[in-house]
Formats: structure tokens, sequence, C-alpha cells
């Protein structure tokens, strides 16, 4: 009865009920809530899981497959090939470098080649699931370190295909043997047998598929479902869509999530974009705890017991060999110290494709099963100190290194007299930041990227650097004195966390935030938000006001128009915000308040608004 599926799922998610809340309630990352569920549960604990860990480990990173396919929905065709060079100028560094150190190492230990080289290999790959999971909870998506961990991941998920190629060549076995010789079933694929010509053609053939499907396959299957109106065939159209891109890949031998993330790429322009990240998200979120609660579990305390010297000799060599590579690298890219620790932290650990790789390794004969066993508990314990050495990164270093201060005047004594902060100093909140003081207002203004930092204050403007998402950091720029907060931030997980934190403590500070879309302003509106700012909306009606105008509108009258069909659409805005955004009660009534929008805005031309002849 223990071993059943129904068990498993209650003991996991159980775990994580109870361990996550726990984490967060002090101040720690979601991930380290799930590792220490995973450990609990796990067979050296508690006992409530007990061999089939490695299972529920290959069912869980469909989570991380998952996470690339939304991450690829956001991104653009266009700036994923401005990307390319910073991803293999940083990626090639960091995983050549990194593998060059270790093999270097090892065989100075008189290791032997193939079992140093695939162990390098191994170090070389990062966590794409814990970083990335990290930067979005911490909204760093958007900085250098954001950009550039990322570049660097997804290079790991390109050259893990060449590393799985490479291990049969370093393979110990026999030439009549297999690689089921060690008793477990082979990763390679069924092109494996092939000349390099055909195996190459089917891997260029595999990736033209992906891209011709999301176009002429993909979209219109989902307009078809979508005219269905049946919410749960639409879910299961994005988990077929993943599940189909991630078995192609695996059918050719290529990773899956790589796959997953060109998919994501391909659909980035469709108008079913912001649908199927709403969709897959949960989907997402709940199979990457698992994935963390598995690394839990998988972790061996008897090896550790056994070896306890050797197992933190070699975490301590894996995260130092990574971080002096990724420090050259950050150098070598010019990254200021912050975000070079940043870096440092956030992919010193060992990757979840490590588990395949070394796992393969193993069917090869490169290594014996006590080596494994040692291998896989080090794997684990690096993602287990990750989330750890984050907090120590934060409370203890970025503090004392980094852009803290002005060049001209310490922080504090200029932040108290300002009774406006602005948090967010990109593109949108420059914008604000230049208008303002263009009138002459003194603005307390932070931003988390301390590269942005330095450049803004070259140029004139007064920036600090900070995680505003941090009361303490609010608190030494005046929040206390503050008569507004203007959160210009582009990440409405993180928006919504300072103005929670900000309307709990200093309910007198009036907050102007900035939402991305009409469903992030309902989170803003719902929690009391009076000014909310929706990217998009006040360009979108400038632009149609023009287009009025140059069919032959008065420019006046127009513009008055769309003034009115701002607020109009601001108190619809409101009305709509309660209502469930899924069903079909939302979709009447918001039908409703689009009609009656434009039957005041036709009623009100009618009377007011005057035309000019076309001639």
């Amino acid at each position: 009865m223990t071993g059943s599926i129904l068990f498993q799922s209650i003991v996991f998610l159980a775990g994580a009920i109870l361990c996550v809340p726990i984490a967060k309630r002090f101040g720690l990352s979601s991930v380290i809530g799930y590792l220490m569920a995973g450990m609990l549960l796990g067979p050296f604990i508690l006992g409530f899981v007990g061999q089939e860990g490695e299972d529920i480990l290959e069912f869980a990173e469909f989570g991380v497959v998952m996470m690339l396919f939304i991450i690829g929905l956001e991104i653009k065709p266009k700036s994923f090939w401005q990307m390319r060079k910073i991803v293999l100028g940083m990626g090639s560094i960091q995983v050549f470098g990194t593998i060059a150190l270790t093999f270097a190492i090892l065989y100075g230990f008189d290791i032997e080649w193939k079992l140093s080289l695939t162990v390098a290999m191994a170090v070389a790959l990062s966590s794409t699931a814990i970083t990335l999971q990290t930067n979005k909870e911490k909204g760093l998506m958007q900085t250098t370190y954001g950009t550039s961990s990322f570049s660097i991941l997804l290079f790991q998920d390109i050259i893990v295909i060449v590393m799985l190629a490479v291990l049969p060549l370093l393979s110990n076995l026999s030439d009549g043997a297999t690689v089921e010789t060690n008793g477990h079933n082979s990763h390679t694929s069924f092109l494996e047998n092939l000349p390099l010509g055909w195996q190459a053609l089917s891997i260029v053939s595999s990736i033209i598929l992906i891209i011709v499907a999301g176009r002429f396959l993909v979209v219109p299957m989902l307009r078809i479902v979508a005219k269905s109106k049946v919410r749960e065939l639409l879910v299961a159209s994005a988990l077929l869509i993943v599940a189909g891109i991630s078995f192609l890949m695996e059918l050719v031998g290529l990773s899956p999530a790589l796959g997953a993330f060109l998919g994501g790429v391909v659909l980035a322009t469709s108008e079913f974009k912001h649908e199927l990240e709403s969709t897959l998200d949960p989907f997402k979120d709940l199979l990457l705890g698992l994935f963390f609660m598995a690394v839990g579990a998988s972790i061996n305390f008897a090896v550790i017991e056994e070896n306890p010297l050797l197992i933190s000799g070699l975490v301590i060599s894996v995260i130092l060999i990574k971080a002096i590579v990724l420090f050259i690298i950050g150098i070598i890219f010019k990254m200021k110290i912050d975000q070079r620790l940043l870096l440092m932290v956030g992919l010193a650990q060992i990757g979840e494709f490590a588990f395949v790789l070394l796992s393969f390794a193993f069917q090869l004969n490169i290594f014996e099963k006590e080596q494994l066993d040692i291998l896989l508990v080090v794997t684990a314990l690096t993602m287990t100190l990750t989330p750890i050495l984050w907090i120590i990164n934060e409370h203890l270093c970025l503090p004392k290194i980094g852009t803290k201060e002005s060049e001209n005047k310490p922080m504090d004594d200029i932040q108290v007299n300002n009774k406006t902060i602005l948090v967010g100093f990109g593109h949108f909140g420059s914008t604000i930041g230049r208008f303002l003081r263009a009138h002459g207002i003194s603005t307390t203004v932070l931003d988390i990227d301390s590269n942005r930092v330095d450049f803004l204050r070259k140029m004139g403007f007064e920036v600090f650097y900070g995680d505003a998402s941090r009361m303490d950091l609010l608190e030494s720029a005046g929040i206390a004195e503050a008569d507004y907060l203007i959160c210009a931030i582009d990440n409405p997980d993180v928006a919504l966390g300072i103005v929670k934190k900000v309307k709990d403590k200093y309910p007198h500070v009036k907050l102007l935030v900035r939402a991305r879309n009409r469903y992030d302003a309902y989170d803003l509106h719902n929690i009391g938000v009076e000014h909310i700012y929706r990217e998009s909306l006040d360009t979108s009606v400038k632009m149609a006001s023009d287009v009025l105008h140059f069919m032959g509108f008065d420019r006046d009258a127009t513009h008055d128009q769309a003034t009115k069909f701002i607020n109009l659409d601001v108190r619809s805005l409101k009305r709509l915000a309660t209502t469930p955004k899924n069903g079909k009660e939302y979709i009447f009534k918001a039908k409703e308040e689009i009609a009656q929008q434009e039957k005041l805005l036709v009623d009100d031309l009618k009377i007011g608004s005057s035309r000019v002849g076309n001639s």
C-alpha cells in the first residue's frame, strides 16, 4: 500500500504543504522547503519514500521541461537571436573552462582519464530549475546577472547533447556488451546505430519540424480548441504540445528541455502566448516542487555516513571550481562585483542533467556503483546548498560589496529628504524619473541591477543599488517619511509583494504601480491599490487617436474621446477585478462592459464630436 501512486502523492503533497510555508516563514526560498521535505520523506530519515525515488525524479524532470517552454514563450525570436553571442561566449567559457579545470585536478590525483573526463562534464552543468526559479522569486530575470545566468544555462542545455554523444566513446564495455550490462535501461536514442550524417540530418529535421509544426499545426489546433470553449481541452492541448516536443527530442537524442525552449520561442508570437503561460504555470510550479523534493529524497545519507570527509571535500571542491570559473567570466564580461557574486552563487551547483549523464556513464561501465552513489550524493548536496549560499551572499557579502551608495554623498543623507521613492529604473522607470527631474522633483531611485546603476550614475542620475523587495532597504531609503512610492519594475510578482509590504506597514504612502497587463492590474486592484498604470493602455489609445486624426477626425475631439475611453476602461477594470478570469461569467461580463463602453463613446461622439471633411 505504501508503494502505491496514491500514497506517494499524499506523502509528497503533505510534505510540501508542511515544509514550504515553514521555509518561507523564516525568509528562506521555497526551494529549501521542497528539498527539506524530500530529505525528511526519503528512505534515509522517515522512510515514506523508498526506492521509487529514481522514477519520481524522472517524472519530476518534466517540470524543468515545462519551465524552459514557458521561458521560451516569454522571449521574442528576434531577441533570442540577438542573445546568440552572449550564449556562445559566456556558455562556452563556463562549460569548457570548468571541464578543463576539473579534469586537470582529478587527473592530477591519478584518477583514470575516462572517469575524470566524465565527472568533469557532469560538474560543468548547473541546475536550470534551481537557478531560474530563484531568479524569478527574487525578480532577477531582467538584471545583468539574470541574463548572463540564463545564457550560460541555455548553452549547457545545448552542449549536454554533445556530452551524451561523447560518453559511448569512453565506454569500458566489451564489444559484445550492451548498455544494459549494469541492469539499467539505456538513455541512448534509436539513432545511435545510424551513420553520423543520418543522425545529423534527423536532428536538423526534428528542429525544423518543431518550427513548422508550431506555425502551421499547433496554432490552428489551438484555434479549433479555443472555439470549443472547453477549458480542460486547452489544458490538455498545452500539455500535449510540451509532451510531444519532449518525446520528439528524446527520440533523436536531444535534450527535451532544449526542444521545449525552442517550441516556446516559436509560439512566442502567437495569440495563445499568454494563455499557454497561464495554463501551464501551475503544472510547472507543482512539478518543479516535486523535482526538488525528489532531489532531496535521493540524498543517500548512508553514503555520507561512510565517507563524510570525501563527500565534504568533493562538495566544497565542486563549488570552489565552478565559482572560480564564473568569477573569471564576470571579469571578462566586465560585470560588477556584486553581479559576479550572484553568478558564482547562482550557478555553483551541479545540475539536474548530471543525473542523466552520470547514470548513462554507469550503464557504459565507466565507473562502479559505489562511485555512482558518491557522485549522485555530491550532485544532490550541491543543489541543496545553493539556497543556503544565496542567504549567506545576500546577508553577509552583498551588503558590504557592490554599488551601495552615491559617489558624492552617502545614500542615507539624501534619502531622508526625498518624499518620492521610485523602484525600478529600466525603460519605463527612467521615463518617469526624467520627467520628474525636469520638474524639479527630487526622487530616491532604487534598482537591483548594479551595472545599470553605475551606467545611469555616469549619465547624471542619482540611482542606488538594492533589492526593493527587502523592507529594510526601503526603510533605509526613507519609506517611513515618504509620501509616494512609484513601483516601475517589470516583474508583477515582485511588484505585488512590495506593494503588500508597504500597504501593511506604511499605509500613509500613496502607491503608484506599473502593471504589465489587465490581469496584473486585477491583482493590484484586489489588494486595494488605487493608482494602477498599465504600460500599454495610454500608448495604444493614443495610437488609435492618431489614426482617427489622420482619417479626418478633429484632433481635440479625438483627444477628449481618448481620455473618456481610458476613464471608462479603468472603471470597467474595477468592476471586473473580482470576477474569476477563466469562467463563462467573466466572458459574459467583459462583453457587456465592452458593449457599454462603445455605446457611451458613440453617443458622446454624436453629441459633441465634429468631423472634418475628407477632402
